[in-house]
């Protein structure tokens, strides 16, 4: 196991099927070096640098039907912008539960923005070692933090 990066929120690691990033872990992971390492790592420090708006490495996106358009839909909310658990259920027919279960299981955090999903009157949970904190730091390093307030 090895860890890519370390980040503000603590050592970044990451799991590869087929050429893809298939998993972000918090610590280490089995993905250690050549280009989809190099590319990550570069993409994850120029993020975390507030150089990088939008991630262009290539993920191993899987999963129910439901779980593979929730992902795509987590995605298409704009770098420091957020949406409610209640936005993203509308848009896909199902239960803000159901958003929040299904970001609890995100397996690519940070580059898939779960963190940009908020409850409508808290900022519900999140997946990092530090959980809200994480979100929190996430949310302000993309300068969404105006929800915070």
């Amino acid at each position: 196991m090895t860890v890519l990066c370390d980040s503000p929120l603590g050592p970044l690691g990451a799991d590869a099927a087929d050429g893809r990033i298939a998993r972000l872990r918090w610590g280490a992971g089995t993905l250690t070096d050549g280009p989809l390492a190099d590319h990550l790592r570069q993409e994850l420090l120029a993020y975390f640098a507030g150089d990088l708006t939008a991630f262009t490495v290539p993920l191993a996106i899987s999963g129910t039907a439901f779980q593979r358009a929730f992902l795509a839909a987590l995605t298409d909310i704009p770098h420091g912008e957020t949406r409610t658990y209640g936005d993203l259920a509308t848009r896909l027919q199902v239960s803000a539960q159901a958003i929040g279960q299904a970001c609890g299981a995100n397996p690519i955090p940070i580059l898939i923005p779960c963190h940009r999903v908020l409850g409508a009157a808290s900022l519900g949970g999140f997946s990092g070692p530090h959980g809200v904190e994480d979100k929190v730091a996430l949310l302000r390093l993309e300068r969404a933090a105006g929800v915070l307030i």
